[in-house]
Parts: C-alpha cells; sequence; structure tokens
C-alpha cells in the first residue's frame, strides 16, 4: 500500500540544476518526517536531507547544505529536493524515504522509494 515514487533524476553537467520528485501514497503525509539519500558507486547509503512534518524544519548533510534545498507539499503529498551547482561527486541514486509521524530528527526510515538516478559529468 505504501509508494514512494521519485522521479526528475537524470544526466547533466557540472554546474547544472535539477529538481527531484517525490510522490507519496498509502500513509500519513501530513505528520510524517520525510527525507532524501543517496548511494554513488562502490560507497553506503548517505544521508542528505530531511524535512518534518509541518512547522518547516530542514536538516541537511555538510556536503550539500549550501546547494540542496528540500521542501514538501502536503496538499500534493509531494516532496522536493531541488539540486543545484552539481558537482561530480554528486553522482548517486537519490532515495526518498519516511520516517514515523511526528518524529524529529528524523531517524531510521521505515519506507523506501525505488531510486532516481542523477549522473553529474565534468
Amino acid at each position: 500500500q505504501v509508494q514512494l515514487v521519485e522521479s526528475g533524476g537524470g544526466l547533466v553537467r557540472a554546474g547544472d540544476s535539477l529538481r527531484l520528485s517525490c510522490a507519496a501514497s498509502g500513509l500519513s503525509f501530513s505528520t510524517r518526517t520525510m527525507g532524501w539519500f543517496r548511494q554513488a558507486p562502490g560507497k553506503a547509503r548517505e544521508f542528505v536531507a530531511a524535512i518534518d512534518w509541518s512547522r518547516g524544519l530542514t536538516h541537511y548533510a555538510d556536503s550539500v547544505k549550501d546547494r540542496f534545498t528540500i521542501s514538501r507539499d502536503n496538499a500534493k503529498n509531494t516532496i522536493y529536493l531541488q539540486v543545484n551547482r552539481l558537482k561530480p561527486e554528486d553522482t548517486a541514486v537519490y532515495y526518498c524515504a519516511t520516517d514515523r509521524p511526528l518524529r524529529w530528527p528524523m531517524g531510521e526510515p521505515d519506507y523506501w522509494g525505488q531510486g532516481t538516478q542523477i549522473t553529474v559529468s565534468s
């Protein structure tokens, strides 16, 4: 029943921007913390960004905090990740995830999407 579906990835050049989307269904979206993670080739999955359910609280990994912006639209059950000034080291599969209701800071997710690929060429 629970589905998280990412979209918006692609092949871009260094310095380009993208907006990733994650459409959620089958859960109480407006009460859940949502986040983005990524996994680069040969590396472990790592945290990227999180946003709380309604207060606008956000948290970012140090590697992306000056370039990425997470947001949400509760009316659309969707979160976004605006990724600017992309670097080759941003190349990864980006995963949407959610934690349990009213949990902040975000902990270990209980549901994951399938991921969307961002490839950044130099």
